[in-house]
């Protein structure tokens, strides 16, 4: 499965590439054709980055879930964009990790993404 992610600070760009597994980053007027899982970080007080909406927005019909970095000294806020994505778009949120997470949560990921195999969006029930 692709990976989509988006960094601002480099730490979710280190994540990605724990995992080894084919990704690419947003650039403006990305769009995708193929079923992905998003990778972002999360913005201000609990937001989602204006490019990584922008880029949802034309390309959410391949999106299959999210997850996010943030970091926990934010408390309720601590990685809410994967949140925010997975509740707008019906998509599972697979996971949440501080800055640029460790290895088990890398691994932790991979197997999430694995048991997505073919699966499409979440049913909205």
């Amino acid at each position: 499965m692709l990976i989509v992610y988006d960094s601002l600070t480099g730490n979710v760009e280190r994540f990605v590439k724990k995992l080894g597994i084919r990704n690419i980053k947003i650039n403006d007027g990305l769009l995708v054709d193929e079923s992905f899982v998003l990778i972002t970080y999360t913005t201000g007080f609990g937001e989602v980055p204006k490019r990584v909406a922008e880029f949802i927005a034309q390309n959410h019909s391949y999106l299959v879930a999210v997850t996010s970095s943030g970091n926990r000294n934010w408390g309720e806020k601590f990685g809410l964009a994967a949140d925010k994505i997975s509740e707008r778009y019906k998509v599972k949120k697979l996971s949440k990790f501080e800055l640029s997470g460790n290895e088990s949560e890398a691994e932790n990921f991979l197997q999430e993404v694995h048991q997505l195999g073919k699966c499409t969006k979440m049913d909205s029930n």
